[in-house]
């Protein structure tokens, strides 16, 4: 696992890149794969804090808890285009689980994990054919959640922000410092120091190595340091970081495919266009000779 946590997103993707072999006589339509991005987590309510980050409540009653079927149609009901399935696949499946944690009585609404949403949405949806496109699935996929797509981005830009100018010690020394990101981690140390007071989730993990990344913290030590400090389990951050890299091979595999699947379909349709073009002016000529006569 230390591996995983000493290089940056870029390095993995190159990696899984490098990996990857697949053959070109493959259709887009055949491929077909499940994430198991699952995004298991144990939540309670949140004692006092001076961070100011919004906590989000749910229903006090069962029953007036949406389903995940009204999530997910809430969503295409706001983005009604159909979305490739390399992207769809990963999609549904990430609505699914984040609805799970969503809905939990002890939700509460977390910047790192907000960060680590932005940013697997943004590695998932690299190459997305339209960007007006990419920026109105994020709309749509937050909203069907009953939550502020602006906020997800806003919180992210903060803390990317801040993480570039932090290095390995300062990461780790933020309990001696005040500051309105600073207040944040604390809050989420005090609330992991407690039994079952912690919304953790694979988005958190994916979060805190976004921020390692833009710190420029290559010593897989420091991630250690930093959930020590955190209160939060090393292993289940190796593990669910783990988890991840395998999501980006996939996708790296299943975004080749499409690329492939397009270029034989612009290539087939070129052919047809050329066969077509040769048939008309074949015709032509044949008219031309004949009305000759």
């Amino acid at each position: 696992m230390a591996a995983v946590t000493s290089v940056s997103f870029s390095a993995i993707t190159q990696s899984a890149e490098r990996k990857s072999s697949v053959s070109s006589s493959r259709s887009i339509d055949t491929f077909r794969f499940r994430s198991n991005f699952s995004f298991d987590s144990v939540n309670v309510r949140s004692s006092n804090s001076t961070s100011r980050f919004v906590v989000h409540c749910t229903p006090s009653s069962a029953a007036d808890l949406p389903t995940v079927a009204d999530t997910k149609l809430k969503f295409l009901t706001a983005y009604k285009r159909p979305i490739p399935t390399v992207y769809n696949t990963v999609l549904q499946e990430l609505i699914v689980q984040q609805h799970l944690t969503r809905y939990k009585k002890s939700y509460q609404y977390d910047p790192v994990f907000a960060l680590g949403f932005v940013t697997v949405y943004d590695q998932l949806m690299e190459g997305y054919p339209s960007e007006e496109d990419r920026n109105a699935i994020f709309k749509a996929y937050i909203e069907a959640l009953k939550e502020d797509p602006e906020q997800y981005r806003a919180d992210a830009q903060k803390l990317e922000e801040w993480a570039r100018t932090q290095n390995a010690n300062t990461l780790v020394d933020f309990s001696s410092k005040d500051g309105e990101i600073e207040n944040i981690f604390k809050n989420i140390a005090q609330r992991a120091g407690t039994k079952d007071g912690f919304c953790y989730s694979r988005l958190f993990a994916v979060g805190l190595f976004r921020l390692l990344e833009l710190a420029n913290v290559t010593d897989p030590t420091i991630l250690e340091k930093l959930c020590a400090a955190l209160n939060v389990n090393k292993k289940s951050v190796d593990r669910d970081l783990d988890v991840y890299r395998n999501l980006l091979s996939k996708l790296v595999q299943a975004k080749e495919l499409l690329k492939e699947y397009v270029e034989r379909e612009k290539k087939k349709r070129g052919e047809r266009e050329i066969q077509k073009a040769n048939e008309t002016v074949t015709k032509c000529l044949g008219d031309y000779q004949y009305a000759g006569r």
